[in-house]
């Protein structure tokens, strides 16, 4: 099972395909086909093996079918594999516009990552809001009264089999980002505030004036901690 899943992700089309799926949005099999850089009638067979390999799903809507990761879990196997592939990044070799933008901010599946989610994931657990462990991570009292003023319930983020809170390694930081419910909620959340904003055909996250006030306001953040972060 191991060899299967470590040969449908190692192809060079079908792991664009999922590299572009990581941000948790889905995408039709056009689109698909331009991140993998191959054509549609190909596109559609590695779709095919990956759906069947359960690391896609597909739902209809309309004239079109929409793919997006089957699970948080796949998000993190493949998160983890480009963990081990930037280990191998000769450390000389100068970033991208791209790369420093998804260092910067990126989404990691469905939960903020990348230097901002690290910042983050500091600022909640020194105000005692979290604790985050290499098993796991749990939200303090503290922390569900702040949730709950920023428009979070965590009673309602906790219900299903998904964690609630989790240590989330960054591949780019190698330290963790706050993954599990509760990341995915804040995303949510700050998405629907307008506080951050989806780049376009990218992974990337950018803040807007209005998120740097509202971070600035509950965790303390500010446009300087990033310049220091970069630096």
């Amino acid at each position: 099972m191991i060899a299967e899943i470590a040969a449908l992700a190692g192809d060079p089309a079908r792991a664009n395909i999922l590299t572009a799926l990581l941000d948790g949005r889905a995408m039709t099999a056009t689109e698909l086909a331009y991140a993998a850089r191959v054509t549609p009638q190909t596109t559609s067979a590695h779709l095919a093996k990956l759906t069947e390999a359960g690391l896609i799903t597909a739902t209809p809507s309309g004239r079109h079918r929409y793919f997006r990761l089957a699970s948080p879990k796949v998000a993190q196997m493949l998160e983890s594999i480009v963990a081990v592939a930037g280990d191998n990044r000769p450390r000389f070799r100068p970033l991208s516009r791209q790369a420093a933008e998804l260092r910067a901010a990126r989404f990691c599946y469905d939960h903020v990552a990348g230097q901002l989610g690290v910042r983050i994931a500091d600022a909640m657990v020194a105000r005692g809001y979290l604790v985050l462990e290499d098993d796991g991570g749990r939200v303090t009292e503290a922390g569900a009264r702040f949730l709950w003023d920023l428009g979070i319930d965590t009673r309602l983020a906790g219900k299903g089999r998904r964690h609630l809170c989790r240590a989330c390694l960054d591949w780019t930081e190698r330290r963790p980002h706050i993954g599990g419910a509760i990341g995915a909620a804040l995303a949510e959340r700050w998405l629907a505030l307008g506080w951050i904003a989806r780049a376009k055909n990218s992974r990337a996250v950018t803040v807007t004036p209005a998120g740097e006030r509202g971070l600035r306001e509950t965790l303390g953040l500010s446009r300087a901690d990033d310049e220091k972060a970069v630096a």
